[in-house]
């Protein structure tokens, strides 16, 4: 199912949204502050965000900003009270793919969501290498041709993995990137989840690379 983050601090509005966005079919997560939107963005892995400009910690064209130096598909709709052309030019130069103005009606938002949605690349939604395929947005993973099951975490691992093919990915940048540090930073969490995932993709897939890291080969 899609998934929509919903970052907006006004209770009223966001469940408003909530509630419209799950009769038309998506599912939804909610941050009702910047930083928990940022973190939400980057670890839930949503398939467009509706990003209010006032957030309280820190506001939508900061968390816009951080968010686009890992992510620069995933759709973002700006909503804000700010109407001045140049928090609208802010919010379009930063990376933000639509801009709404409150108060709005929510059948053209939605409408909104679900041009954007569309207009997302095929090829955001897909990741390959060497033939492994992760779906992005129906999770399906296979390996040459074959369908796998994996974990939520397994295939958040995956992911991380296949956007840096060939590169080594140091214990910590995955542990960051995968588990949010939520783990001890010396816990071997991440080499129990590669072991898992060697189960699945091949045990060949994944290099271990002495002191550094692992390496999708």
């Amino acid at each position: 199912m899609t998934t929509i983050l919903v970052a907006e601090d006004e209770q009223r509005i966001a469940s408003f949204l909530e509630k419209g966005l799950r009769i038309a079919g998506f599912d939804t997560m909610l941050a009702g502050d910047g930083l928990s939107a940022l973190d939400s963005a980057r670890r839930g892995r949503p398939d467009l965000m509706l990003l209010d400009v006032g957030l309280p910690g820190m506001d939508g064209f900061a968390v816009l900003r951080a968010f686009r130096e890992t992510d620069a598909t995933t759709p973002v709709i700006m909503l804000t009270a700010r109407t001045s052309g140049a928090d609208t030019v802010a919010g379009l130069t930063g990376g933000a793919d639509d801009y709404v103005p409150k108060p709005f009606r929510f059948d053209e938002l939605l409408a909104r969501i679900r041009l954007r949605l569309r207009a997302t690349p095929a090829s955001a939604s897909t990741l390959s290498y060497e033939g492994i395929s992760l779906d992005l947005h129906s999770r399906q993973v296979s390996v040459a041709g074959r369908k796998v099951e994996l974990s939520s975490r397994e295939f958040a691992l995956a992911e991380e993995l296949l956007r840096h093919p060939d590169e080594i990915l140091s214990r910590e940048h995955l542990l960051s990137k995968v588990w949010g540090f939520e783990f001890d930073p010396g816990s071997n969490v991440v080499d129990v989840y590669v072991r898992y995932l060697r189960g699945k993709l091949g045990a060949d897939r994944i290099e271990t690379v002495r002191g550094l890291g692992y390496r999708l080969v």
